[in-house]
């Protein structure tokens, strides 16, 4: 079986390369044959990288330890669920799924695009062939998944931390977010070498774009609420450089979807478009370098490896190719229609994409800088949450508040006088909500006060965005308020899904400001019988057990919990020893309260001798939000993403097919 995995990728690698090449030469030379030749090679790719896939899986659910790497990764004792999550729980095999996922959606954008884009295609498939290359080689030559050796009786087992369920779907999740972005990426710079600079790439990736958009975004949401629950800390997001990798380019793209709107509408920021998906495939490259190198600690990242050199180079070539080719097509890409005025739509467009991006380069040089002074100094230097926070603050509140005042902008020039009506209402129920929370006494953390203020603000508008357009439709003879809504919906899919998706920011932002400015945190040690009083909840310890798992070894603390004097059972927390791996892991734990929106959050630190506990115990407030936030943006997502029939019949007759 190594064998058949061996010789898939060598195939695949052979027909990617093929298609790079023999593609390149069939777009530059208008070989229309050739170009169908390429195009069936990256389709053949696909069915050779999945039998490679298909390989590796096989050889973790049935244990074959003559494969290194399931060796490294699995164990006789560890759970089918996590043999199969093993996949992507190491170096090679992750790389393997990059590849996977690559030749799908590359060969799915290539078919579903052939009417659209017949005059970009030709340059897209040798691009996207390009970067296929590179990974098979990878695989091939550098860091190949069907290394063999003498069998262990025994695997090594799967991290402890990678044994949860959150991590059968985030990695999958993160890495279709990441793939993802290549489809505009290739579609962009096609349309670049083939002169053809309007609208109609945008088109084409407008769905791929959203998608791995969104499920990047429901990605960090997935780790944010993996570590959560499985590092032990009390926190969701700690500003890990892993973490930060996988934000980056979700923050590019975000300032591209924005910013394409203003192209589609005024035929500008052409050239800022290009640059922006550029950055964004180029992090995406970025964050799986960090994940895949092991240049960084993180308990994200794997061991020291031989591909950190070779990511570099290639993130290099990709990142020096894209400038030259905007530059080659800069007067092209140059747009005779400008920004009108300061106070208008695109004027907010604009300066939503400065804060996005600022964040971003922001959160790139305190991840990088790290290495930098490493690799220059030899001093190692840490940059902690502090730094983070403070330009999240000072970027992130003018995002919001954008999202409250953007839609109530007009195109080209607003009146101001018209624009102050529209804010009339918002800006009123922000006021109050100040006022209200200032008076509750929220006002020790200054920060969580704005953003509270401006996080009514934009419900407000979007509210009033939705009862204004429902009032409308009625208007217009829909029988009902429900008819009338859904109609709304339904015609505007972008406009009214994005308000859904901006809604979900701001849940996110109260759940993220609940958590962070007013949770309450209590440590002590407790023998037997000794209680600890936190908020309005009290907790008595009880024993300590013992209980032998599947794979692991489980030790849990018992607690009798309260709240007022009223019981509310036993909450048990610990940890796990795992033999296989020879690691112990924290094991939390949560009871969420969604009524009173706060989690009670037990961590035992330490086990003693005596039968006493080392006890850690927050309760968190509005934490429930952030993960209803992330049910709220994938819903927004989809709708904005649904297709609809009478928008394809607009772009059809706009963009109806002329030859280069």
């Amino acid at each position: 079986m190594p064998e058949l995995g061996r010789v898939a990728l060598v195939v695949a690698l052979g027909l990617v390369l093929y298609a790079a090449l023999a593609g390149g030469y069939a777009a530059l030379k208008g070989r229309r044959r050739l170009h169908e030749s390429a195009t069936n090679a990256l389709f053949a790719a696909l069915a050779a990288v999945a039998v490679a896939g298909l390989v590796l899986l096989a050889a973790l659910i049935g244990h074959d330890f003559s494969l290194v790497y399931v060796a490294d990764h699995t164990s006789r004792e560890l759970p089918l669920r996590y043999s199969v999550s093993a996949f992507w729980g190491g170096q090679q095999g992750s790389l393997l799924l990059w590849l996977l996922v690559l030749t799908a959606i590359g060969s799915a954008a290539v078919a579903l695009n052939r009417g659209l884009t017949r005059d970009v295609l030709p340059w897209t498939v040798p691009i996207l062939a390009g970067i296929a290359s590179f990974f098979a080689f990878m695989l091939v030559v550098v860091a190949s998944p069907f290394d063999t050796a003498p069998a262990p009786a025994d695997g090594a087992g799967l991290n402890p931390s990678l044994q949860n369920p959150y991590m059968m779907a985030h990695p999958p999740l993160l890495y279709l977010g990441y793939v993802g972005l290549t489809i505009p990426f290739a579609f962009a710079m096609a349309a670049l070498a083939s002169k053809r600079t309007d609208e109609r790439w945008i088109i084409a990736t407008r769905r791929w774009t959203l998608a791995s958009w969104t499920f990047l975004g429901f990605a960090i949401l997935l780790g944010a609420k993996w570590a959560y629950e499985e590092v032990g800390w009390g926190g969701w997001y700690a500003w890990d450089p892993v973490e930060n990798a996988a934000l980056m380019p979700w923050l590019v793209s975000t300032a591209f979807l924005h910013s394409v709107m203003v192209q589609e509408k005024k035929n500008m920021l052409r050239v800022w478009n290009a640059v922006l998906i550029a950055g964004a495939f180029a992090l995406s490259l970025f964050g799986t370098f960090l994940t895949r190198s092991g240049v960084i600690n993180s308990i994200h990242s794997f061991t020291q490896s031989s591909i950190g050199a070779w990511f570099l180079g290639f993130i290099a070539i990709v990142v020096a190719a894209s400038i030259a080719l905007i530059l080659v097509r800069l007067p092209l890409l140059r747009s005779p229609t400008r920004l009108e005025s300061l106070v208008s739509r695109e004027a907010a467009f604009l300066y939503n994409n400065l804060f996005l991006v600022a964040l971003a380069l922001t959160v790139l040089w305190g991840v990088v800088f790290p290495l930098v002074s490493e690799a220059v100094r030899g001093v190692a230097v840490t940059v902690g949450a502090p730094y983070y926070d403070f330009f999240a603050i000072a970027f992130g509140l003018p995002l919001v508040l954008l999202m409250g005042v953007g839609p109530l902008v007009a195109w080209r020039r607003a009146s101001l006088r018209a624009l102050g009506r529209s804010l009339l209402w918002p800006a009123g129920v922000a006021l109050v909500t100040g006022i209200v929370l200032l008076l509750a006494g929220t006002g020790s953390n200054p920060a969580g006060l704005v953003g509270y203020t401006f996080a009514a603000f934009v419900l407000t508008t979007i509210a009033l965005e939705f009862v204004r357009g429902t009032r409308a439709r009625r208007s217009l003879g829909d029988e009902s308020w429900w008819s009338a809504f859904c109609g709304l919906v339904s015609r505007n899919r972008r406009r009214y899904g994005g308000y859904i998706v901006h809604a979900a920011i701001v849940l996110l932002l109260v759940g993220a400001v609940g958590i962070g400015g007013f949770g309450t945190t209590r440590e002590a040690r407790l023998a037997p019988g000794n209680s600890l009083h936190i908020g309005s909840y009290d907790l008595a310890y009880v024993q300590s057990v013992q209980r032998r798992a599947a794979n692991a070894t489980e030790l849990r603390g018992q607690f009798d919990v309260s709240r007022n004097g009223k019981a509310l059972g036993v909450m048990s927390a610990g940890k796990n020893r795992y033999p296989a791996e020879q690691q112990v892991s924290n094991e939390v734990a949560i009871r969420s309260d969604w009524l009173r929106a706060e989690d009670l959050f037990v961590i035992v630190d330490q086990f003693n001798g005596d039968g006493s506990v080392f006890v850690k115990v927050l309760v968190n407030p509005l934490v429930n939000l952030i993960w209803l936030a992330g049910l709220v943006f994938v819903f927004g997502s989809l709708i904005t993403m649904w297709p609809d029939a009478r928008e394809q019949r607009r772009l059809a007759r706009r963009f109806a097919y002329a030859p280069a």
